[in-house]
């Protein structure tokens, strides 16, 4: 089927890519490309390679290393490797067509590209986004007294965030303790009682009342803050990750930061409705798009579409590892958002140039207006424009 105007658009749009991980910067055996494969574990006789991921990897990524589509896993393993590791990432990396990367920096089980690195291997620009367990865990490391222990997170979040290139902040409280949690902030007290239970056991920050501690942190820091929600590893217990537990927290928050809700599957109409009703929440379905691949793309961000506003949706792929999930991720976002808006345009539930527009805003003018990253907003092509020469709402962004 030939590709539509929106679709063409969309193919050669550069992207920002909101949220996402480095590449490993060395060569993997099949063992280790299957472990990063998958968000569960490559268990004996199950090759990760047999799920919709790993057929989305031979049938999109095979023709970038110079391969048939579909060519088999040995085939396509043997070719990477023959390759090096240096060239396979700057194949897959420029392929996605990403222009700006927010890389987490906060998740390296594997050496992984630099910020820095990342983007001189995609030709690209790359921000930090800083983990703040991270920062907890790494004060706590250093030692500190229970009754300080908030005063000096507070500070190293700070010194963190004022670092060139840092551009917001994220939260895995979804992996730690889930979203049910009391949404006040705790009380100095409870706070230095919570660390001198945590820093007398030591472990992952882990303990719900320095987790809401850490989330109202974000909100006195000031920058935009990520929010791991929905699928993820088997750490996560999915039932007390549905978004919409932290409707009461951004209930008491609101007005104050950008809350930018991640991957959200299966939890994309809730995480949708939250866009809908809190000012400064927005979506992404990033990770679910390489997983389901560019077949089953439309059908997700057709669900997370239905109530959110339009300035509310992001791009982001959470690639990590593998450089074929930043290649994947963007192809699956270009053409599943597409051939979604093209068929809207097709049966006359939206013009042309709102189509387009939309397009752009997802891609990539919405993480530009969040973040406040340089290249904001700016006039297009009159094909891209209302009618009278300038986008409804591109007047004032409402995320500063």
């Amino acid at each position: 089927m030939a590709a539509g105007p929106v679709e063409e658009r969309l193919a050669v749009l550069e992207l920002v890519d909101h949220h996402c991980h480095g590449a490993v910067t060395h060569d993997l055996d099949r063992a280790g490309f299957e472990s990063l494969l998958t968000e569960g574990e490559a268990w004996p006789g199950v090759s990760p390679f047999d799920s919709p991921v790993g057929l989305a990897v031979r049938r999109h990524c095979a023709p970038l290393l110079d391969l048939p589509r579909h060519a088999p896993a040995d085939v396509y393993l043997a070719r990477r490797a023959e390759l090096g590791a240096e060239e396979v990432n700057r194949r897959f990396l420029r392929a996605a067509g990403t222009g700006v990367f927010c890389l987490d920096t906060g998740f390296a089980p594997d050496p992984v590209t630099t910020p820095e690195e990342l983007a001189g291997a995609a030709g690209a620009v790359a921000y930090e986004v800083v983990r703040l367990e991270c920062v907890a865990e790494a004060v706590a490391a250093r030692g500190v007294e229970p009754d300080a222990y908030a005063a000096a997170f507070r500070a190293a979040a700070w010194e963190a965030v004022r670092r060139p290139g840092v551009v917001g902040v994220k939260s895995v409280a979804a992996y730690r303790t889930g979203f049910d949690l009391d949404p006040a902030c705790p009380s100095p007290a409870e706070v230095t009682e919570a660390a001198r239970h945590w820093l007398a056991r030591g472990g992952r920050l882990d303990d719900p009342v320095l987790v809401r501690h850490l989330l109202w942190t974000a909100v006195d820091l000031g920058r935009p803050l990520q929010l791991h929600t929905g699928f993820g590893d088997s750490d996560i217990r999915m039932h007390r990750v549905d978004p919409t537990h932290l409707t009461d927290w951004l209930h008491l928050t609101a007005g104050t930061i950008p809350v930018l809700l991640l991957h959200c599957w299966p939890y994309q109409r809730q995480a949708a409705y939250l866009s809908a009703v809190f000012e400064r929440v927005h979506v992404d379905v990033g990770l679910t798009l390489h997983h389901v691949g560019p077949a089953r793309a439309g059908a997700i961000l057709a669900e997370a579409l239905e109530i959110t506003p339009f300035r509310k949706l992001l791009y982001s792929s959470d690639a990590y590892g593998v450089a074929e999930f930043h290649h994947l991720g963007a192809l699956a976002f270009r053409r599943g958002l597409g051939r979604l808006l093209g068929e809207r345009v097709a049966a006359d539930e939206m013009a042309l140039p709102d189509a387009l527009r939309i397009a752009r805003w997802a891609g990539r003018d919405n993480a530009r207006r969040v973040y406040g990253l340089p290249g904001g907003p700016r006039e297009e092509a009159p094909d891209d424009e209302a009618p009278g020469g300038k986008a409804p709402g591109d007047e004032a962004p409402d995320d500063g």
